[in-house]
């Protein structure tokens, strides 16, 4: 899971918008999922947006930021064409809220974002792509992507700390992300993991969709615990081992669509990701993607990461 460094963080959270002068907003072209694309200067950042109509005639949904949960969206009000809401931060307390405006050009958003600083930046969205297979997938060769030895086909988003030790892959201390060279659409992955207590971690599939790693002995399942796709499915149970004990994930995603095994058991079965969760590296959904491991979060092993890709 990631926390709060910057202002960004605004990003992540949504709720009720202040403003009751609007007029019901009928049902319009907004409606769907969006790939968003934030702009700072040189920098391009993702987010998402769901718009859904609510019962009561009004538009409501979820938003993820560049960090943080997925968070409803209580209510989008609309005046001449242009639709609004407000997004108080999901951690720090007393802050301001982020303002969002945006509009329709064609089939696309575009708008700006104030921040709690006062600072604006201009964001684009397009539609989300169905991702929808019209075939089963036939599964080619598995690929050990970490050969154990070295960092081959593997690069640091950062300084790196990573470092392979008798075949582990190891991430001592918080530092930089790590990413594979190659990318991948559709696969089956397994990989092993083990973290020392209260440590935590994440497998970003397609470097989208966070698979959440997390010191997680509880018995109530929640979307941020192990097993769990950050932000949006929890997983059935809490398969979680004790700190120091190696685990495993079988992960099958095909579309949109996940399994996820822990531990020998199915917590999540061929269910919808609706959208990237944060600290994905873009917002191109249709796009392939490389496998992510976070590394920012505490110290983390894996080893035995395999993947079978979709022929």
């Amino acid at each position: 899971m990631w926390k709060f460094t910057t202002s960004l963080i605004a990003f992540a959270s949504l709720a009720l918008i202040g403003s009751t002068r609007s007029p019901r907003v009928a049902a319009g072209t907004i409606i769907g999922r969006w790939d968003i694309t934030i702009v700072q200067g040189t920098t391009k950042l993702p987010s998402w947006l769901e718009v859904r109509p609510s019962g009561n005639g009004y538009l409501v949904g979820q938003f993820v930021g560049v960090v943080g949960m997925a968070r409803p969206v209580a209510r989008i009000d609309s005046t001449g064409g242009v639709f609004r809401f407000a997004i108080p931060p999901q951690w720090e307390q007393g802050k301001s809220d982020l303002q969002v405006e945006a509009r329709m050009q064609g089939d696309e958003l575009h708008g700006t974002m104030t921040f709690p600083d006062g600072k604006r930046s201009d964001f684009s969205a397009r539609r989300a792509p169905s991702l929808r297979r019209t075939a089963s997938p036939q599964w080619g060769a598995p690929v050990q992507l970490f050969n154990g030895k070295d960092l081959t086909g593997w690069r640091a988003l950062g300084t790196n700390q990573w470092r392979a030790v008798n075949g582990v892959l190891q991430s001592p201390r918080s530092g930089a992300n790590l990413v594979t060279e190659g990318t991948f659409t559709d696969y089956k992955l397994h990989v092993e993991f083990r973290y020392p207590k209260g440590s935590n971690s994440g497998v970003y599939q397609r470097g989208r969709y966070e698979v959440q790693i997390e010191d997680s002995l509880t018995t109530e399942s929640q979307n941020d615990l192990l097993g769990g796709v950050y932000g949006f499915l929890a997983p059935s149970e809490v398969m979680a081992k004790k700190p120091g004990e190696w685990q495993t994930f079988d992960i099958t995603l095909i579309g949109r669509m996940i399994t996820v095994e822990a531990n020998g058991k199915m917590v999540i079965c061929n269910r919808e990701i609706p959208g990237p969760t944060g600290g994905a590296l873009d917002s191109d959904e249709g796009a392939p993607g490389p496998l992510l491991l976070q590394g920012d979060h505490g110290p983390i092993e894996y080893r035995n990461i395999v993947l079978r890709p979709a022929k």
